[in-house]
């Protein structure tokens, strides 16, 4: 076989593609109804929030670290605008203040992160870890734990605001929501981010090493505070959509999703190790856990399994990578000593 197809058919991005077309064909032979417009692009829309959440999470994995803080300043930063909006009476008709209002409290909380990690050299896992904790009590004791249904105008018509909207043969209203137009601009940004810019080559010389990193003359800590305001207003700006997708602000909302966007991010080829990841992987990982969770029910599989499904691909998906990870060091080890005999 060609060198090059063989690289190409063992690509993460490559596997996943063939899993998503099996898995789809598997779906469709119990239910028709799946190759739809309308399935697609309510698939498309349960994609957007855990995309943005799962961009941040790449670029944290990327460089070595992990991040399960993320869907509680997601939920703080959604949360605390709709409450600001109302306490002050801001101008409920302006889509653009409790977005911005979300984004900067989400990097304002990255921020806090960043000083854990890169001011305080906390572990990561242990920082977000505890940061999650005290993000979730301040927002709980301070800014209100009730269940707030009339969120600003503006973000309650934000949630049908479609970009195609038609009914269709077979009297099925298909609905693509706008939203699609934004969240396409700022995943190629974060591709083109991590691929062509210093920083984003900061992120993955960093994901090799914290020395290696240093020798380079990168500043570590520089590039981590960078790294924690980026994730965190990603997050923010996730919150707030989150919020204006589902027409309400629940400060419970969105515990326990760490699971799914870690899982959609090392099944798109993350490295766990760090040092390597694609945009385009997360976002065939963030595709394909939405397919398994809003799927697995046609398959006669109880919804109270789907988690244990994520969990499980997320185990398959850290072994592969231990065991493509321990061929490359045997092959390294082989050629070094290779050298070695031929020197000799």
């Amino acid at each position: 076989m060609n060198p090059n197809l063989k690289r190409l058919l063992m690509r993460n991005e490559t596997v996943l593609i063939l899993a998503i077309v099996i898995f789809s064909l598997v779906i469709g032979s119990k239910s028709p109804e799946f190759f739809t417009l309308a399935n697609l692009f309510d698939i498309l829309r349960s994609s957007f929030v855990q995309l943005l959440f799962a961009l941040g999470v790449l670029i944290v994995i990327i460089s070595g670290g992990i991040d399960v803080s993320f869907p509680i300043v997601g939920i703080f930063a959604g949360y605390t605008a709709v409450v600001i909006m109302q306490k002050f009476e801001l101008d409920g008709e302006s889509l653009l203040i409790p977005i911005v209002l979300a984004i900067v409290i989400g990097t304002l909380l990255g921020g806090v992160n960043a000083i854990a990690i890169a001011g305080f050299g906390i572990p990561t896992l242990i920082a977000t870890l505890g940061t999650a904790g005290i993000f979730r009590g301040l927002m709980l004791t301070l800014i209100g734990s009730s269940f707030i249904s009339d969120i600003p105008i503006a973000l309650d018509q934000f949630s049908t605001a479609d970009l195609v909207k038609f009914e269709s043969a077979a009297g099925t209203l298909v609905r693509l929501h706008v939203l699609v137009i934004p969240i396409t601009i700022i995943t190629i940004l974060i591709s083109l981010i991590l691929s062509r810019t210093l920083f984003g080559r900061s992120v993955y010389a960093l994901g090799g090493g914290v020395e290696p990193t240093r020798r380079l003359g990168i500043s570590v800590k520089g590039t981590q505070t960078k790294i924690y305001l980026l994730a965190g207003a990603l997050s923010g700006l996730a919150g707030i959509l989150y919020v204006s997708l589902q027409r309400k602000a629940n400060p419970y909302d969105l515990a326990g999703s760490e699971l799914d966007i870690i899982a959609a991010v090392v099944l798109g080829g993350a490295s766990i190790m760090g040092g390597y990841g694609t945009v385009f992987g997360t976002v065939l990982g963030v595709l394909f856990i939405n397919l398994i969770k809003n799927n697995l029910v046609l398959l006669g599989v109880s919804s109270s399994w789907q988690r244990a499904a994520v969990g499980a691909l997320l185990v398959i998906g850290i072994t592969l990578q231990a065991i493509s990870e321990s061929r490359r060091n045997k092959r390294r080890r082989a050629l070094s000593e290779s050298e070695v005999d031929s020197s000799e």
